[in-house]
């Protein structure tokens, strides 16, 4: 349960700065891959209790799944490390259903997010910063990212 937590509050911190910066400093992405593989290595086992076969066949996975999307310019070098990150500290279970649900996080969002920023205060859209959808930029992918992780976790545990 306190794994899945500091998992959660990491990929918050990811999120918050992904909207923020339009980036995800390597310190938190290449940070926690480091140490999941130094956990992976030490104990055996992925952070959340995989084997450690499956926390590397997580990552090929995510490595398959996201760099496509890099090449194409649709994801980030942060987005790709951080979903790498998860996997050596999770199972392929949670990458894909972090990525399923960031991806219908992202869809509620853009068809959403029009109404809702229309009702909302200027300090508060400022605070959303890259999260404010402009269709001549892509939209952050950690946020959304934090919300598939988010609601996998509800849903195994």
């Amino acid at each position: 349960m306190i794994q899945g937590l500091v998992v959660f509050f990491w990929l918050a911190l990811c999120a918050l700065q992904d909207a923020r910066q339009r980036q995800i400093a390597n310190r938190l992405t290449l940070g926690a891959a480091l140490l999941a593989l130094i956990y992976l290595l030490w104990s055996g086992t992925t952070w959340l209790g995989a084997s450690g076969g499956e926390g590397l066949w997580a990552l090929g996975l995510a490595l398959l799944l996201t760099l496509p999307g890099y090449a194409l310019g649709r994801l980030g070098a942060g987005d790709v490390k951080m979903l790498g990150a998860l996997a050596l500290g999770s199972n392929s279970t949670y990458v894909l259903w972090s990525l399923v649900g960031a991806g219908g996080a992202s869809i509620l969002w853009l068809l959403a997010s029009p109404w809702l920023l229309r009702h909302v205060n200027h300090d508060v859209r400022k605070r959303l910063g890259y999260l404010v959808f402009d269709p001549s930029k892509k939209l952050p992918f950690a946020p959304f990212l934090w919300v598939g992780f988010s609601l996998a976790w509800f849903w195994i545990h």
